[in-house]
Parts: structure tokens; sequence; C-alpha cells
């Protein structure tokens, strides 16, 4: 198949599940590509997402390396022969390709959790409000880059706003939502938006009160993607470097543990909406 120039986070992915099925078996690059009647270099581009593959091929290297979960095997074919263009491409060469990636696998995923200490989840945002946010950024993007990712993160809400809407969970410091992005009209519309989304069936909005004893996990701020199986869920965070896609079942394992402490000790939902409309009163 044609080389990528630049494979996608989910393309990425695959040929990272891919490479953990071959090191498990406990085989080398060359043993793996010899049984595929390839080369070590073919492999390695297949296990780094350069190239695509057919249906056949996730099957082959399934069964050499004695994959027998069938649902994760299943899952990896859907992978490799999806040829979904989503709305996110209109942005390619646009925006940078992180706002692309994060948009494909929220697209893909089977349910969402966010925790934020700082702001507002993206996919509960306003317009506003991430104007706000994305105009603070140094260097400050030009006016027409600037209204393209509020554009994109709009457009990104269809995954809790759609109706295939998937289960959406986001535990908020009230920091997150005492501190103005904007101005004070624009905070309460915020906070008002928040409420309204937070009546869906399938959203669930929790807070972490500044008065809550013993919390000391204000830097675990995450966002969970849930994958078809558990083993393609995706941690996304922030990083020096840019946006971190996680995939290690360890790390994965962690995050998890990490949002059951955060939702633990969060208010329950009609707690935190009678919060949040608490807030919003006093703006």
């Amino acid at each position: 198949m044609t080389r990528r120039r630049e494979p996608t986070a989910r393309q990425v992915r695959l040929g990272a599940e891919l490479r953990k099925l071959r090191e498990a078996a406990g085989l080398k690059g060359r043993e793996a590509a010899a049984a595929l009647g390839t080369d070590s270099a073919r492999l390695s581009q297949i296990e780094s997402g350069i190239v695509g593959m057919s249906e056949n091929t996730v099957r082959r290297l399934a069964a050499n390396f004695a994959c027998t979960d069938q649902k994760l095997v299943e899952a990896l074919v859907a992978m490799a022969t999806d040829r979904t263009r989503g709305w996110w491409e209109e942005y390619r060469g646009l925006l940078p390709t992180p706002f692309l990636d994060i948009a494909e696998v929220e697209h893909h995923a089977t349910h969402r959790h966010d925790v934020e200490f700082l702001h507002v989840p993206g996919l509960l945002q306003t317009e506003d409000y991430a104007r706000a946010v994305f105009s603070y950024r140094v260097p400050e993007p030009p006016d027409a880059e600037l209204e393209l990712r509020v554009r994109h993160r709009m457009q990104r809400r269809a995954v809790i706003e759609s109706p295939t809407a998937i289960p959406y969970e986001a535990v908020i410091h009230e920091a997150a939502l005492r501190i103005r992005v904007g101005d004070r009209a624009a905070a309460r519309a915020q906070l008002a938006s928040v409420l309204e989304l937070s009546e869906m069936d399938h959203v669930t909005v929790r807070v972490i009160p500044f008065d809550l004893d013993g919390f000391a996990g204000a830097t675990n701020a995450m966002m969970y993607v849930g994958g078809t199986v558990t083993k393609l869920d995706t941690a996304v965070r922030d990083a020096p470097h840019g946006v971190a896609f996680i995939d290690s079942e360890a790390q994965l394992g962690a995050f998890r543990t990490l949002f059951r402490k955060v939702e633990t000790v969060s208010l329950e939902p009609t707690r935190s909406r009678d919060f949040i409309h608490k807030l919003a009163k006093e703006l």
C-alpha cells in the first residue's frame, strides 16, 4: 500500500497494537516478517502506521502471533479497513495535526471521561469560552486560525449532542468553574451551558468543591476515551511537547483508577447541578 506522509494517531495505534501482539508472542521483527512473506523494513512500516493493511494481513498477523482475543482482532480489523473521511479532514493543513487526531479518536469512542481543574472541559465549552482560551495562547493565533480552532471545537461537541452521542462523564473542580476565562456574561453563559448539557441522560457532570478535605489530586487532569474493547482505550494528556496519546495497558489502568478516585470524592450529579446553579447566581 501507499506510504503515508503523516499517519493519524488512530493509524499509529493500530500498528502499535500489532507490535504489542508480536512482542507478547516472543517473536522478533524478522521472524514475524518472514511468516507474513515480507521483510523487516515492511513490517516496521506496518507497526509504525506508515503503511496500511488489508483485513487479510491483520488476521494473518494475529494468527501468527497466536492471539486468541477475537474481540480485539475484530476491532483491529475494523481499524485497518475503516475508510471514514470525517468532518475533521476539512481542517487538515489548517490546524495542528493533534486537533484532527483528537476528533478522530472521539468519533470512534464508545464513552468519554474528563477530569479538569483549571478549565471547563472542551466538549462543554461555549464559543465565547473557547475563543478566550485559544486567544490567550502564546504566540496568539491569527484571527483566521483562531476562528478555525473555535469552529473545530464546536463541531467536536457532536459526540455528546448528536443522535449517536456517547456516554460522557466530566469531573470538574470548582476552580475551573470560578475562573472567568472571559467576561462576566461569558462566564454566566458557560455555567448555564454546563447545566443544560448535564440534564442530558447520557451526560454526567460532577463537581469537586474547594472545601473538600484531603484532596491531593489536582495534577490528575485527563481525557479518557473508551475504545470498542478495553485494550483500545486511549488517554490523552497535554505535555510540554504537545498532546500525548497514551495506550500502555498499565498506564490506562492507572488512569481508570485515578478517575474512580476523583469520581468518588466529587459531589453527586444532582448536588453538582445545584452547586453550579448557585455559582451562576453569584456572578
